[in-house]
């Protein structure tokens, strides 16, 4: 029985495929990453999630309610957009959406494709800046960049299939997980991992300085997030190093790409 559980798992494991999905940048991210799942299905699963997302949203009467927040989230996705060239030349050409949606929690997202949401309480109680803005919403599209959300998936997936496999033979019936929620439960309910989010920091702050924003506004803007939300941050960032490490580490990386932001300024 063991023997067929480690084969099983074996299998599973040779299933994934090893990936470069950016460009390493001026930041030098470079980790490749282990994925189970097809980069056109997570994508799919995506769009549907998204849609239901902005469908609530509606009903609600909460979706981009404010015309100024949807116009300053729209102009600096506009701007960091085509900056996204330098770590995947596919990206400019992805279906991207943005959509702010009332409420007051300070949150923000990016599904896989280039679906963002930012919500009004991160605007209204960090009083952003568009420098300040542009580090979040890059720190968001980094982790669409990097395939983070798929490379989760696969991992719960593989630890599922591994355990469902062993809970078959085992008599404890199988354990399974939809690929749609699999990757509802990744954007809106489990934190990412250090690394992933030490990877977004990293180059969020590239996307920003590339498109002539402030890469030192990371800092600030993780500044005001402690103050506005205590030693732990806010949930979309809840998992990273130490408030002194992680401001330590922007620091280093903000100085790195000052000269792209310079360029970028002429």
């Amino acid at each position: 029985m063991r023997i067929l559980i480690a084969i099983t798992l074996a299998l599973t494991l040779t299933a994934c495929e090893t990936v470069s999905t950016t460009q390493p940048g001026t930041v030098g991210v470079s980790r490749q990453q282990s994925m189970l799942v097809s980069e056109k299905e997570v994508e799919q699963a995506a769009v549907g999630e998204y849609k239901k997302v902005l469908a609530e949203a509606q009903q609600k009467g909460v979706l981009d309610r404010n015309a100024e927040y949807v116009q300053r989230v729209r102009a600096v996705a506009s701007r960091l957009i085509p900056n996204t060239a330098a770590f995947r030349p596919d990206a400019p050409h992805w279906a991207w959406e943005s959509h702010v949606i009332e409420d007051p929690q300070l949150n923000a997202w990016a599904m896989p494709g280039g679906k963002m949401v930012v919500y009004s309480g991160l605007i209204e109680k960090l009083r952003l800046t568009d420098d300040e803005l542009a580090a979040i919403m890059g720190h968001e599209i980094a982790h669409s960049l990097r395939e983070h959300a798929r490379e989760r998936v696969s991992q719960q997936m593989a630890t599922q299939l591994g355990v469902g496999v062993a809970g078959a033979l085992l008599g404890l019936g199988g354990i399974g997980q939809s690929l749609a929620g699999a990757l509802a439960d990744v954007t809106f309910t489990l934190p990412h991992s250090r690394t992933q989010e030490t990877e977004a920091d990293r180059v969020g702050v590239e996307l920003a300085a590339r498109s002539g924003y402030d890469p030192n506004a990371a800092v600030s803007v993780w500044k005001k997030m402690l103050e506005a939300g205590g030693s732990g941050g806010p949930q979309f960032l809840s998992t990273h190093p130490s408030p002194e490490n992680r401001l330590a580490d922007l620091k280093v990386y903000a100085d790195r790409v000052m000269p792209l932001y310079q360029q970028a300024r002429r």
